[in-house]
């Protein structure tokens, strides 16, 4: 003899309470899964803290830019050049 809806008894190990979760889990299992793709995709670029604009650049080399783009004058750049060194 066969009890409820299709045959099921009706027992749930956690109750009704808790149907609710079944989507929740659904779509933060996809949203993890699509955001470990683009991670691994784009790599450890949201991790790093790389400057793009100063990539492989050492502070001396910043700082000459500085003072070829008149950013500082000489006497400010003889100041940061010797703290640097």
């Amino acid at each position: 003899m066969m009890y409820g809806y299709y045959g099921y008894d009706g027992y749930m190990p956690f109750g009704e309470h808790f149907t609710f979760l079944g989507p929740i889990l659904m779509v933060l299992f996809w949203v993890f899964i699509i955001v470990l793709v683009v991670y691994l995709v784009r790599g450890d670029t949201w991790f790093s803290h790389k400057h793009v604009g100063h990539a492989g650049k050492t502070a001396l080399d910043i700082l000459k830019e500085r003072y070829a783009k008149g950013e500082i004058d000489k006497k400010e750049f003889e100041a940061i050049k010797k703290d640097l060194m």
